[in-house]
């Protein structure tokens, strides 16, 4: 798309020396967080530098951890700023500095150095390292908020000056003031910007958007705390968080106007080819590193975001550069992992991966783009025909519920004709779809569609509905079909105009590529459509004696017997079906391998998010067995061999050795047989051969994958029994094998850190982590060795407690003893002891008391739980002057509050008065009768 920059600033180099720089001044080097904020639901995506530092500016870091230990932090943070908040994603392509992806570039001091130092820093990278003319920057700093009482940022206006910049080019403004949120630390920031032209006055254009004077690096000043009513408190600690974007000052350093391609905007970008540059640079970025930290394109919240990306650049690749679309962003791929591979790692770890989703994705979107544009070029001819300037909001939402087009998608198609959408209708079309798809999930629980044994001898006899072919189930995409019966309330129908709106009924074609349930794989989802006119939602597919019945209801439009439709199935539900199906297959084979013949599998369930597989063995499997069943199956999945299937005849399958079937099921005849890494045509040749026996080989109709690699990874989450002799075992593979390894080496990470750690702090972390760990979807075996490491950890930190109050304990009353022995004729023990408001401790004491026969009342401090536990003993020839040990403490909790109670002669209690104890202590000592 652009040739390769030649000249003094490649961006590695302007990379590399912002760290050399930083490094010079004693910071350290903290990897980039991820995109994907797992630990912080607030946020779609990492959209800032400081993310990761948060808990360093809220105070909550644990101040031993090594980001506890930080002073000076520099790095180059990955970003996304496409959804939520900060959403630059229908900017991008429009000018030169909008990104959806970008790095930022940053440096942070954490209680160390502040404004004059931060100011500074940015002044010698910039105009000596980076060598930037002085009289191209220009500076913006905080002209204060006299409403709310906010002062002026003089010292950042005063740095800049004694730097030596122009007075107007040092430009007060009320924007600046950054804060985090509503409440929390915040503080004024200054602004540098660049002149890109240079050889003028330009003060005026600084933060005004225009794209010649552009921001490139913000200094924030976290110097105060919004409190919950809105007033700022000054903080005790000052801290800088610093961001220069790295795209902006590369474009800027290597003076990125002079490009191949022709660098134009707006209306001069007459064909748009520039754009579409811009858009598919930017958004294979973004993709790549959203897939590399574990994100995945889907219908929910960050997912929808990334799919929206991908759908998106697809447009721009297929429209304005004329590329065919199917494998064009992970073709684009390798340029990315090349040039920030060495930065960030994990590009290169996941290269493959990402080339699968991105595939995936692509190839799914490519079979509906070109349908989806010439009926939006319907939509579009027939308002430009009514003089309209505006799309029906009905027929966007069809555009996005048929054929997957995000809404801001077709705005950009829209934009590209000068035409509006009309909002109002699309949400109420979205709100229809919504409560009719409620209807349609409530009708498929309480009423489904089936077909009885009435209505399978009525097709029978009637020519004009033939069994369905369904063979085009085994292939990729779409099949156009013809409608050959409708199905509602127990009668076939030639039309669906008497059928009630959102009704669910059932369709009958000549051909499907639709899988119907069966053989534990559960059905396909979909639509059965003509394009502009009509589209079925297809939400349930069943198999009746060879009629495939798909269920759903009529989203618009109508259907009658002999249309011709368009068959679509949902091939991101589809792929990951065939993935779970193959693994089962070899599961079973593992298992067979490992345990002995005598396993047969005695059920399975195929979903897109899991697989179960029952079958015969008389006892639970222990650890090892299973860790060499989960091995052997990654084994399978690294040796990536093709997978076969084809029919052959019943008599001659059950003659090959190995082959699997389940036990008193009935085939068909002939019947398709399933093979890793033989080609049937193979087997047939040779049906009786031994080595047969070493691979998996069974009787099956499911879809599975092309070969064994497309499953990309295998994890057992569950293995147990559900009856006498009959073990199951539930399995994950592909995106949730690999989130399920990322959540395990998350509990990993936290017992790390709990095993550092101590006191209340331990034991509430290993209460909880033992209660997450439990519920968690993780691998059997890596649980199986957290729980025991966990229940070490806890048994060591329960033995460390006991010794701990054992030791506290003995100290506690042997200064109780050595009191009465140092002073044999005192009337009592009125003491607060260190022993954190252990209530059973201070009993010890008390008892000890009593055996010597004196008056004791002791207190304890839980400074943590705001509690003061106390507890006191009086002997008898006390009581006998009528005050008991109630008495003594309700004196007590006058001065500490909450609650006493016990006996005559000894009584306890928690206050809640921390700062009141030695008040308490004095109170005690003084309403003793004797004292008196």
């Amino acid at each position: 798309m652009a040739s390769t920059y030649n000249g003094p600033w490649p961006a590695r180099r302007i990379r590399d020396e912002f760290f050399a720089y930083f490094r010079s001044k004693d910071h350290t080097f903290v990897p980039s967080s991820s995109t994907i904020p797992y630990d912080d639901p607030t946020l779609l995506f990492a959209n800032a530098g400081m993310n990761q530092y948060k808990p360093i500016f809220l105070g909550t870091v644990d101040p031993n951890s090594e980001r506890g230990k930080l002073k000076r932090a520099f790095n180059s943070q990955k970003c996304i700023r496409a959804g939520g908040k900060h959403n630059d994603l229908e900017d991008v392509g429009k000018d030169s500095y909008h990104h959806t992806f970008f790095e930022m570039l940053g440096n942070w001091s954490f209680g160390d150095y502040f404004k004059k130092e931060a100011i500074t820093f940015s002044w010698e990278l910039l105009t000596q390292v980076y060598k930037l003319p002085k009289e191209r920057l220009y500076v913006t700093y905080f002209a204060g908020d006299p409403q709310n009482n906010i002062p002026c940022d003089d010292e950042a206006r005063k740095t800049w000056l004694d730097l030596g910049m122009d007075p107007a080019h040092v430009i007060p403004s009320k924007l600046n003031f950054w804060e985090m949120g509503p409440t929390g630390p915040c503080g004024p920031c200054s602004e540098i910007h660049v002149d890109r032209i240079g050889g003028r006055e330009v003060p005026h254009l600084v933060d005004c958007d225009d794209p010649t004077v552009v921001e490139i690096w913000n200094n924030v000043f976290i110097q105060f705390n919004r409190e919950e009513n809105g007033s700022l408190k000054a903080l005790p600690a000052k801290h800088v968080d610093t961001g220069m974007g790295f795209e902006r000052v590369v474009s800027v350093l290597q003076n990125s106007g002079a490009r191949p391609y022709t660098g134009k905007f707006g209306a001069e970008d007459v064909d748009g080819i520039d754009t579409a540059y811009r858009v598919v640079a930017d958004h294979v970025r973004t993709l790549s590193f959203a897939l590399s930290d574990g994100g995945l394109p889907n219908n929910v919240g960050r997912g929808y975001v990334l799919r929206r990306i991908l759908r998106r650049g697809c447009r721009y690749v297929r429209k304005k550069l004329g590329a065919p679309i199917g494998s064009f962003f992970s073709s684009l791929m390798p340029a990315v992992v090349e040039q920030m591979g060495d930065v960030f790692p994990e590009l290169r770890k996941k290269q493959d991966e990402i080339k699968e989703i991105l595939d995936e994705e692509e190839e799914s979107f490519s079979r509906t783009l070109d349908r989806g544009e010439k009926l939006f070029d319907q939509y579009a001819t027939r308002a430009k025909e009514a003089g309209s300037n505006e799309l029906s909001g009905a027929d966007v939402w069809r555009l996005y519920d048929t054929f997957g087009f995000p809404v801001d998608l077709t705005r950009l198609m829209a934009e590209e004709l000068s035409l509006i959408i009309n909002e109002k209708e699309f949400e109420a079309a979205q709100e229809r779809s919504k409560e009719a798809s409620k209807g349609t999930f409530k009708r498929d629980k309480a009423d489904s569609v089936k077909l009885d044994v009435h209505d399978l001898a009525a097709l029978e006899k009637d020519d004009a509905i033939p069994k369905t072919d369904d063979s085009p189930k085994y292939q990729l995409g779409n099949v156009t079909a013809k409608v050959k019966g409708i199905y509602c309330n127990r009668e076939f129908l030639g039309s669906t105009t008497s059928i009630p709106d959102s009704a669910n009924f059932g369709i009958l074609l000549d051909r499907t590529s639709f899988y119907a349930e069966a053989g534990g794989q559960e059905h396909d989802t979909g639509n059965i459509v003509i394009d502009g006119a009509c589209d079925f939602k297809v939400t349930n597919v069943q198999m009746y004696s060879g009629y495939v019945l798909h269920t759903g209801h009529l989203k618009y439009g109508q259907l009658n017997v002999g249309d011709e439709v368009i068959s679509s199935y949902d091939e991101l539900r589809r792929w990951p079906l065939r993935s779970n199906h193959t693994a089962t297959h070899i599961l079973n084979f593992c298992l067979r391998e490992v345990l002995g013949d005598h396993v047969d599998q005695k059920g399975s369930l195929v979903a897109p998010t899991k697989l179960r597989f029952d079958f015969s063995h008389k006892a639970q499997i222990a650890l090892p067995e299973l860790a060499k069943i989960e091995v052997m199956s990654v084994d399978w999945i690294k040796k990536n061999v093709k997978v076969y299937g084809k029919d052959v005849d019943l008599k001659s399958g059950f003659k090959i050795p190995g082959l699997r079937a389940v036990f008193g099921e009935t085939y068909p005849d002939p019947v398709r047989v399933v093979v890793l890494g033989y080609d049937v045509d193979d087997v047939t040749k040779d049906l009786e051969n031994p080595r047969w026996r070493n691979t998996s080989m069974e009787f099956c109709g499911g879809t599975h994958v092309a070969k064994t690699g497309d499953i990309k990874d295998f994890v057992i989450i569950e293995e147990s029994g559900i009856a006498k002799g009959i073990r199951r075992i539930t399995a994950i593979t592909g995106q949730e094998a690999q989130e399920a390894t990322r959540v395990a080496n998350e509990f990993k990470s936290r017992l790390d850190v709990l095993e550092t750690s101590s006191g209340n702090e331990k034991d509430a972390g290993l209460k909880v982590l033992t209660v997450e760990l439990g519920q968690a979807d993780i691998s059997v075996l890596v649980k199986a060795d957290l729980k025991e490491r966990l229940g070490a950890i806890r048994k060591a930190f329960d033995k460390q407690i006991k010794e701990k109050e054992a030791a506290v304990n003995k100290s506690a009353i042997d200064t109780l003893v050595a009191y009465f022995n140092e002073n044999p004729n005192a009337i009592g023990y009125f003491a607060s002891i260190d022993v954190d408001g252990n209530s059973k401790t201070l009993q010890n004491v008390v008892a000890q008391g009593k055996k010597l026969g004196k008056a004791v009342y002791v207190f304890s401090v839980n400074a943590e739980g705001g509690k003061v536990a106390h507890a006191n003993y009086m002997p008898e020839n006390v009581r006998e002057k009528g005050f008991d040990a109630r008495t003594w403490a309700s004196k007590v909790t006058e001065v500490l509050g909450g609650k006493a109670g016990g006996k005559e002669d000894s009584a306890q209690g928690v206050g809640v008065n921390v700062g009141e104890i030695e008040n308490a202590v004095r109170i005690a000592r003084e309403a003793y009768p004797i004292s008196k």
